[in-house]
């Protein structure tokens, strides 16, 4: 198989066992003991959880059910049956409830405010999450970097420039916490005073690699560390691409620095183009190893990038708006590129056209400040004229 057959037998078997999306209800605090308990047992994903809940209503009730009730559920079979019967009797749940409890760990379930409302919309989301550190409201301007564990000097130096680079814009930095390219996007973006996201194939109690400890107590004192692996799950093949669904899930793009043909990275551009998401890539050298994913994710489509600002220029409009520093409401990610007089005039004009002395009323500042202001706008995209004294906001 060719180099260019391999990356399209993932982008193809990724799409072809698609399914249609799962929808997971809200968990009630009366119900969150026996959801987790489900959550517990091997063989219950979000596509079983989600048919079990459809056809008893709660999760006490699928513990209650028979294992003739069980079976009539699409999927459940014998097997499964038992175990979720047996569930019933375990200590897991209590012991996972104590450790987390111990090590101030947050367990976010389905319903939660805080579980990243971009994951929610993916086909297969989390049951839950495992997290430990601090949410935050600007998370909704999440950007995923990935890239190679082997990366080279070049690789380095653009995943500092481009993580600093968003971090300074207002971004938050999704990555895996791997050795290599993540870890130098986790640690620019703590340099820069910013926030970044480190999403784990391990439980947050077998930090790996173990020589990252340090790294994710670090991410943990002003950003976040997640899983979806409860504390004493034993390591199993697979979960990393799955752990790569989540990081491009809770994201609104996905920027892949270094990838060889056979990267994790690929398998995470993948996901991103399967959940809506953009993704851009890093050119290389065509000579080096490191840059040939990237090069081919350009040729077969992603967005060439060179600096934060290629990213945030690209992107649409948030599907959640957020507001800035000062507390002005950020509609589109580039918006946050705009200092705090920029933002003011923006903030007092409507997605309808709005009179120009509107916009000078609700500003409250000099008229040749905001006609000159109103015409940077204009030439930077962010307003379009709709008449000879009006103005509307682009988004």
């Amino acid at each position: 198989m060719t180099d260019g057959e391999h990356l399209q037998h993932i982008l193809q078997s990724d799409v072809a066992s698609q399914e249609e999306p799962v929808s997971i209800p809200e968990i009630g605090d009366d119900d969150r003991h026996a959801f987790l308990r489900l959550t517990l047992i091997p063989g219950i994903g979000p596509r079983i959880m989600s048919r079990l809940l459809t056809h008893f209503g709660t999760a006490a009730a699928v513990l209650d059910a028979t294992l003739s009730q069980l079976g009539e559920v699409e999927r459940v079979g014998p097997k499964l049956a038992v175990s979720i019967q047996d569930a019933r009797r375990s200590d897991l749940v209590d012991r996972v409830i104590d450790h987390c409890q111990e090590n101030e760990i947050d367990i976010i379930y389905p319903g939660d405010p805080r579980y990243p409302h971009l994951l929610r919309e993916i086909a297969n989301p989390p049951l839950l999450l495992y997290a430990k550190g601090c949410f935050s409201k600007s998370d909704t301007l999440s950007i995923a970097m990935v890239g190679t564990r082997h990366a080279t000097y070049y690789g380095r130096v653009m995943a500092e420039r481009l993580a600093q680079g968003l971090s300074n814009m207002g971004a938050t930095i999704v990555s895996g916490l791997a050795r290599g390219i993540d870890a130098v996007c986790h640690e620019a973006a703590l340099d820069a005073g910013g926030r970044t996201i480190a999403v784990l194939g391990s439980s947050l109690s077998d930090i790996y690699p173990p020589e990252h400890k340090k790294l994710a107590a670090r991410i943990c004192d002003s950003g976040l560390i997640i899983s979806e692996t409860h504390p004493f799950a034993l390591p199993k093949a697979g979960v990393f691409p799955q752990r790569n669904r989540i990081i491009s899930g809770m994201s609104l793009a996905v920027v892949v620095v270094e990838a060889a043909d056979r990267s994790g990275s690929l398998i995470t551009a993948t996901h991103a183009g399967e959940q809506g998401r953009d993704v851009f890539a890093v050119p290389g050298p065509v000579t080096s190893r490191t840059s040939r994913g990237c090069n081919r994710l350009i040729r077969d489509g992603a967005i060439l990038v060179q600096d934060a600002q290629d990213i945030l220029e690209h992107l649409g409009p948030l599907t959640k708006s957020f507001h800035s520093s000062s507390g002005l409401e950020i509609k589109t990610p580039s918006e946050i590129q705009l200092n705090d007089m920029e933002q003011t005039i923006l903030g007092a004009i409507d997605s309808q056209p709005t009179d120009i002395d509107v916009v000078i009323t609700r500003c409250a500042l000099p008229v040749a400040r905001v006609l000159s202001t109103l015409s940077v706008l204009e030439l930077r995209g962010f307003i379009v004229r709709t008449g000879g004294r009006s103005v509307a906001r682009r988004y």
